[in-house]
């Protein structure tokens, strides 16, 4: 891998992550077009990345890692619980649902699970505008949403987002719901590649993941804050026909 490789992976990753367009899907396309292998080294890389992200995370919401904030991260837990137990369980299961023909799929579906969940959502009905006032119920359900992103292509973030929204939280705090979230689904995830790959690390040169990982972290860190702006006075709906954009796109070039 070489360094602009490592630029392009680290800017796609820190942009997608958090936003419902499913970050994987949009790795494998720009890994693809860099003539990239889905060999163990770049497995290997995507673990930094992914914890570059999971850094931003932290980064952005560091005034939440306090005791005051225990029974927000109880719930953050608990929502983290069924797809933790699903992708533990049918984690072959999952694996053999992979292929760019699904991937394209689940863009599509996405999209239009968006574009009819903000036909009827009223934001001055949601009854959750501060992410700290969630119940435990409504966590839980979240959660059950989250299980959906382990289908190829189908996005943790949007999967959290519209579970939440369903539950009767407001954009804001649905988004920032969905960004805590991620850190104990990221740091499974990562810890798990990074003991199944950490021999390939002597093979990497240490400046691409660097480059990766700063680029990975400085565009995440950025685009949750500007996330969270634009759904002051936007809604999802822009995202929902770029995933039915992308989705066509990708059905049409395999």
């Amino acid at each position: 891998m070489d360094i602009l490789q490592a630029l392009v992976l680290g800017l796609v990753e820190g942009i997608t992550e958090f936003l419902p367009i499913s970050s994987t899907g949009h790795l494998i396309i720009a890994s693809q077009w860099l003539g990239m292998d889905q060999n163990a080294e770049n497995k290997a890389f995507e673990v930094i990345i992914q914890l570059a992200a999971i850094l931003a995370v932290t980064a952005n919401y560091a005034d939440k890692f306090t005791f005051r904030h225990v029974e927000l991260w109880k719930k953050v837990i608990l929502a983290f619980i069924p797809v933790g137990a699903v992708g533990f369980l049918f984690s072959k299961q999952i694996k053999a649902l992979f292929s760019p023909e699904i991937v394209a799929i689940m863009f599509i579906v996405g999209g239009i699970v968006f574009l009819i969940v903000e036909r009827f959502y009223k934001e001055e009905r949601a009854t959750v505008t501060d992410v700290e006032n969630l119940s435990y119920k409504q966590a839980l359900w979240i959660g059950i949403a989250q299980v959906f992103a382990l289908i190829p292509g189908t996005s943790r973030a949007g999967s959290t987002i519209i579970g939440a929204m369903l539950v009767g939280l407001s954009r804001k705090a649905s988004a920032e719901f969905s960004f805590l979230l991620a850190l104990p689904v990221m740091l499974a995830a990562s810890g798990y590649d990074l003991l199944k790959h950490y021999h390939e690390f002597a093979g990497e040169s240490f400046m691409p993941l660097l480059v990766g990982f700063i680029v990975a972290f400085i565009s995440a860190y950025i685009v949750m804050k500007l996330f969270i702006r634009f759904l002051a006075h936007f809604t999802f709906v822009a995202f929902g026909i770029y995933r039915i954009l992308f989705g066509a796109l990708l059905l049409l070039v395999m």
